[in-house]
């Protein structure tokens, strides 16, 4: 069975995906190693907010980077350079921990829990489709978060192989080149509207998964489709079952 996506008229051939917040629950997770790393320092944080104000960062970071302001930097650097900035809006400084404690906390971004349906979702689709991440993460990240959540990646390809950081279009385009495939033969599956709109710019097909616990309960709108895409879906089993 293949997939004909409507607004790129090419059958579907590989089916690639944002990876925070569409795959896995960043904010449970990291709230949760905030929450841990809290406890071990004797802070009282609250932990989603913590989470919250770090990915709130996450946008600007690689904007520099897109701009030119900066060279290239892998996720998990500025992950690490955003972390010292919550913390400092904290009253906090990096001298106040080991190097090693805060290294750690970063790297509860390689950590983060799948949702429920990802795994079994990637799978089925895995058995017609090549599948892997079209991510901001890097490399070592998305294969640590493979390893320990079960994701069955036919390929990873980071941000660091691109050397580009989406919306920018050369982050979708490289990974399709280095797949031997045509851009309208690549679906981009995700929950966040701005990356499929970017992804349809660059000549790919556009799914939308509905995640409305992203950033938490009662968040107004969220998980809702505004947009026309292919496939709107509510879990990737549901988008391996219609494909």
């Amino acid at each position: 069975m293949t997939f004909i996506s409507a607004s790129t008229a090419r059958p579907v051939q590989a089916v690639l995906f944002d990876v925070f917040g569409t795959v896995v629950d960043w904010r449970t997770g990291v709230a949760a190693a905030v929450r841990r790393f809290a406890g071990e320092h004797g802070l009282e944080l609250d932990a989603g907010a913590f989470a919250d104000a770090w990915r709130s960062r996450y946008v600007p970071a690689m904007r520099r980077v897109s701009t030119g302001e900066r060279p290239f930097a892998p996720l998990d650097v500025l992950h690490r350079e955003n972390l010292d900035g919550v913390l400092a809006d904290l009253g906090l400084g990096p001298g106040d921990f080991g190097p090693a404690a805060l290294d750690d906390l970063n790297r509860a971004w390689h950590f983060l829990p799948p949702w429920p349906d990802s795994a079994a979702g990637i799978t089925a689709l895995k058995r017609n489709y090549i599948v892997g991440p079209l991510s901001n993460g890097n490399t070592s990240l998305l294969l640590d978060m493979a390893k320990a959540g079960g994701l069955p990646w036919d390929v990873i390809l980071g941000s660091d192989v691109s050397m580009a950081y989406k919306p920018a279009m050369e982050a979708y385009l490289r990974p399709a080149a280095m797949l031997g495939l045509e851009p309208g033969e690549i679906m981009l599956a995700a929950a966040h509207e701005a990356d499929l709109a970017a992804a349809r710019e660059a000549g790919l097909a556009a799914a939308f998964i509905s995640r409305p616990l992203e950033r938490g309960p009662g968040i107004p709108g969220a998980g809702v489709a505004t947009g026309s895409w292919d496939l709107s879906v509510s879990s990737i089993t549901e988008l391996a079952d219609l494909m």
